[in-house]
């Protein structure tokens, strides 16, 4: 649990009171030194290419690749980020970033994160899109633009090569930890330690000018035993300022006596920081690394450690003093990537296993828990409430958005990480019950703030992952559900074929469920997949079948519907008569059904149909019977696009005069409506 706040070293509370001006470890004031390295990589990019050098010549212009390569914790997205900022004014269309490692040591999806630039330059991604169509979208949204593109923590060449971008206009600036062979014409700039001066100058931000001026020797000594490093450095001024009367000299004599092992200047600087931690305080710090992308929060911490929301916090404000987190927007703190294998380890060899899933499952109830929260806040504008099975549960107050949009800020700041907490939890295996729920849960709440078509993209891949799970687990019901997602997305995007093979195999599952619903709506969804691939002879047969069932199980609703599909099918084929005969079919059911716009609008297809098999007569008929239904329904659109086809009925008959008050009596109708432009363009 969380260290109460009466047992904290006093010195972590002495942290809180420093000036206002104070920097934390990681943020951008926080770079010092690096001048050769910089001028290096700023002439770096009008140099001349290797490949010309060699006297081969480039097979097709593209961007200026920059690398900086380094361990982690030597302070190299740090120098990447001053970099940028000293060349930004050469790139007027701005800087995107993206990360291809998390914190804890995941390698991004590719896929993911050209998602994330090509959101970052507002440009629409499709859902389900392969890597090679959003590489190429990604290319051409960057054609003609001055843009650096800042890839952080690249793993291999492999993830870089698609999003280097074919202009030469723009830059490209990688970090990594060592060369990335593969990418030509790229020079690394290797990181070592910071020289000495600058290391002693980045530990006096830290703890201030006067206990560096008073023993400069010993603050010399530290910066070696720190070898140079910024992470280690910054972990231990931020113990230097949490005590402000050790001296400097012990500090460096205590690193020095520290045993080596091969742990290195930042693993003892970090055990430094570690050892002085109250013990509550210590297990926090070990189960962080469980925090889906190395995202934490005050909800995350509090899961974990099993304490409330307001000591977690406390305690996350402390770790970032320390230089133990790094704080970022809106309430987040970020896992410094450099110290997740030693937090890993102390996980690994502390924590029982039994202890560590009982703190991820905490985790993920406390995010399922706040997904309901943020559902229900968009759905009545508080999130007072949740629909249990038995009865609503009144949430408590730390659960609770005070409005829709708190609750939408949370939900996109929060989204890699639920996203992250979601693979994670799929990936586990021995908690599918969670993940389940947390899927489901992320599903709803994504598609109540952004909409359905807004989320498209991130629900393609949950859907993945409920078909994962699924299938993991034999659940074919689950498994129906999640493949007719998939494949309405699919078809959405215009990929046919794939939607017609999931479409498929979601009739497969329903059927190994016995779930009618399911067969049906895959029956007749398969149906519709052949009509878009102009299939008439398949789709009338699918749609049948799905009628078949819909008979035989006295859905009336589901009956005409169906009707009027076969109807289209049949018409778009050519046989009018069975076009008509379905759709009169269609209007007696929605008749029965009392269903008003329905009868309506299968009245205004048989006038259509009666129209193109050559019976104005008949269709000059059904069609006033059908304006008459319309107009009971309050559907100003069918009337006005029924009073057209009446005109155009009525000119073919030789009735120009009537034909002209009907084209009035349509434009009366819609006024104003941007539709009118459309509808008064289907009778030209």
């Amino acid at each position: 649990m969380c260290p109460p706040r009466s047992t904290r070293v006093v010195a972590l509370r002495e942290l809180r009171s420093q000036p206002e001006g104070r920097e934390r470890s990681g943020s951008v004031a926080d770079f010092v030194g690096r001048r050769r390295e910089l001028k290096e990589l700023r002439e770096d990019i009008a140099r001349t290419g290797l490949d010309t050098l060699s006297g081969r010549k480039a097979k097709s212009p593209r961007a200026r690749v920059l690398l900086v390569a380094g361990r982690p914790g030597s302070g190299r997205t740090a120098l990447a980020e001053a970099f940028v900022r000293e060349v930004a004014d050469d790139y007027p269309d701005g800087v995107l970033r993206t990360r291809l490692t998390s914190p804890g040591g995941e390698t991004v999806a590719t896929e993911r994160a050209i998602r994330n630039l090509l959101e970052g330059m507002g440009e629409a991604t499709p859902p389900g899109a392969t890597e090679d169509e959003l590489s190429s979208a990604l290319r051409a949204a960057l054609t003609g633009r001055r843009t650096i593109l800042l890839v952080d923590d690249a793993a291999d060449p492999y993830q870089v090569d698609a999003l280097l971008p074919d202009t030469p206009e723009c830059l490209v600036v990688i970090t990594a930890e060592g060369p990335l062979t593969g990418i030509p014409d790229v020079r690394p700039c290797t990181l070592g330690g910071l020289d000495t001066p600058s290391a002693v100058a980045l530990l006096a931000r830290r703890i201030g000018d006067t206990r560096v001026t008073a023993d400069p020797r010993a603050a010399e000594a530290l910066a070696e035993e720190c070898g140079g490093q910024p992470a280690a450095l910054a972990l231990v001024g931020g113990w230097l300022a949490a005590h402000p009367k050790a001296a400097v000299a012990d500090v460096a004599k205590q690193l020095h006596e520290m045993p080596p092992g091969g742990s290195g200047p930042l693993a003892r600087s970090f055990r430094l920081v570690y050892e002085s931690l109250p013990q509550p305080a210590q297990r926090t710090l070990r189960l962080l690394p469980l925090a889906p992308a190395g995202i934490v929060d005050s909800h995350t911490a509090s899961a974990l450690a099993g304490c409330s929301v307001a000591a977690a916090q406390s305690t996350l404000e402390d770790f970032a003093g320390l230089g133990l987190v790094r704080h970022a927007s809106d309430g987040l703190f970020l896992l410094p990537g450099c110290l997740a294998p030693l937090l890993q380890a102390l996980l690994e060899t502390k924590e029982r296993t039994a202890e560590v899933q009982l703190a991820r499952a905490r985790m993920l109830e406390r995010t399922v828990r706040l997904l309901h929260s943020c559902r229900a806040t968009a759905e009545t504008g508080e999130g007072l409430r949740l629909d249990g099975p038995d009865k609503p549960e009144v949430l408590p107050r730390a659960l609770r958005f005070p409005d829709r949009q708190a609750a939408a800020t949370w939900l996109d700041t929060r989204l890699p990480a639920l996203s992250a907490a979601a693979s994670l939890a799929v990936a586990d295996g021995g908690l599918d019950t969670l993940a389940r729920r947390l899927v489901a849960a992320l599903v709803r709440a994504l598609a109540e703030h952004r909409g359905t078509a807004g989320a498209a993209p991130e629900l393609y891949g949950l859907h993945r992952l409920v078909l994962d799970v699924a299938e993991r687990r034999n659940l074919h019901r689950e498994q129906a559900a999640a493949l007719l997602n998939l494949a309405d997305l699919d078809a959405e995007t215009g990929r046919t074929q794939e939607a017609l093979e999931r479409y498929r195999a979601a009739l497969d599952a329903g059927r190994a469920a016995n779930d009618p619903y399911a067969t049906g709506r895959a029956m007749e969804s398969v149906g519709g997949a052949y009509q878009e691939l102009t299939d008439w002879h398949r789709a009338a047969d699918w749609f049948g079948r799905a009628l078949s069932q819909a008979l035989a199980r006295g859905e009336r609703a589901d009956e005409a519907r169906l009707y009027g599909r076969l109807g289209n099918v049949h018409m778009y084929a050519g046989r009018y008569g069975d076009a008509l005969r379905s759709w009169r079919t269609a209007a007696a059911g929605y008749r029965k059904l009392a269903d008003v716009p329905g009868q309506a609008k299968a009245l205004s297809e048989m006038a259509r149909i009666q129209e193109y098999a050559g019976r104005p007569e008949e269709s000059l008929h059904t069609c006033r019977e059908a304006v008459e239904l319309a107009r009971r329904a309050g559907d100003l659109r069918l009337q006005a696009a029924l009073q057209v086809r009446l005109a155009d009925t009525l000119d073919r008959l030789g009735d120009p005069a009537a034909a002209r008050l009907h084209r009035s009596a349509a434009d009366r109708l819609l006024g104003d409506d941007p539709a009118a432009c459309e509808i008064r363009s289907r009778s030209d």
